[in-house]
């Protein structure tokens, strides 16, 4: 007896949360104020536990204590993340604030100060030092219910959205989102368009597009990308991305971490990129805003089509 794979010779296994459509197939919706691209910044706060865990690396994991890589992430939220916030209240810009609820035991100030600044807080997980992928279904609904319960009570806001730490689902993941009280998910960079995920108790949990390629960590640990290219990838993607919606609605999320970008000659150029996309937001180009304000600018459509948000 071997273990080999299946060999499939006709439709291959599906998730079942969503069928294929085009995008050159859709609703020609706009988006607020007659804007075509709508941006945002996901903007990734997390906190990892001391000697245990998973967490990026600036350099080889060493033994735990692994004290290099720790205070390199650390870094992020005693400095980064407070040169970051000052950067976008300069641009005026909000973001979609994705939170590990550990920071409400580590670091309350920094949540505190998003919250002032009016951004949207958005389920990470409690830490990023743990996958929730390989959890069993009754400890991974105690998690998410439990993380939507402690911002809520922390900063009285109700968490709508969720992305999962290191993006890692269970195949009942959508089912316990919908089951615990969120709206979206922004765990899937399947398309440029937020879409309707189906789930087994038939509420619909939404879909919005968030970047595994504009994104920080793939690009300057993974791929060792210099700041000023990353920079640039940013500027490039809005000028296509802008260029692109003549056609259709885009969404372009941003994901940033604050021990990346929120390094000094890192947010030199990160200040670079997000001055190109104000200014054509100044002009009107673009709608600037949140996960939450893009799933809820879809909900309302579909009451009007609900046959193109199937």
């Amino acid at each position: 007896m071997t273990n080999a794979p299946h060999r499939y010779l006709g439709e291959l296994p599906s998730h079942g949360r969503f069928g294929y459509r085009p995008i050159t197939r859709r609703l020609p919706y706009q988006w607020p104020g007659g804007a075509r691209l709508a941006v945002y910044l996901g903007f990734n706060v997390e906190h990892f536990a001391f000697g245990e865990g998973m967490g990026a690396g600036i350099g080889p994991a060493s033994p735990q204590p692994d004290v290099l890589n720790y205070s390199w992430r650390e870094y992020g939220n005693r400095v980064g993340a407070w040169r970051c916030l000052e950067l976008f209240d300069q641009l005026g810009m909000p973001c979609g604030a994705l939170i590990n609820t550990a920071l409400y035991d580590h670091c309350p100030e920094l949540v505190a100060a998003m919250v002032a600044r009016g951004d949207e807080l958005i389920g990470h997980g409690h830490t990023n030092a743990e996958r929730q992928g390989s959890m069993p279904a009754a400890e991974e609904r105690e998690l998410l219910a439990s993380c939507r319960q402690r911002i809520l009570k922390e900063s009285g806001q109700q968490a709508q959205g969720w992305l999962s730490p290191w993006i890692s689902e269970s195949l009942q993941t959508p089912d316990l989102l919908a089951d615990t009280g969120y709206r979206y998910t922004l765990n899937w960079c399947h398309d440029d368009q937020p879409g309707c995920m189906r789930t087994s108790s038939g509420q619909t949990l939404w879909s919005v597009p968030y970047p595994q390629e504009l994104n920080d960590i793939p690009m300057i640990v993974a791929r060792q990308l210099d700041a000023k290219d990353f920079a640039q990838m940013i500027i490039d993607q809005f000028d296509e991305m802008l260029e692109q919606s003549r056609s259709q609605p885009l969404v372009m999320g941003i994901a940033l971490h604050p021990y990346l970008v929120g390094q000094p000659y890192r947010l030199r150029h990160l200040r670079r990129a997000l001055q190109h996309i104000a200014a054509e937001r100044d002009r009107g180009s673009v709608w600037f805003t949140t996960p939450g304000a893009i799933c809820s600018h879809v909900e309302e459509l579909r009451q009007h089509h609900p046959e193109d948000f199937a």
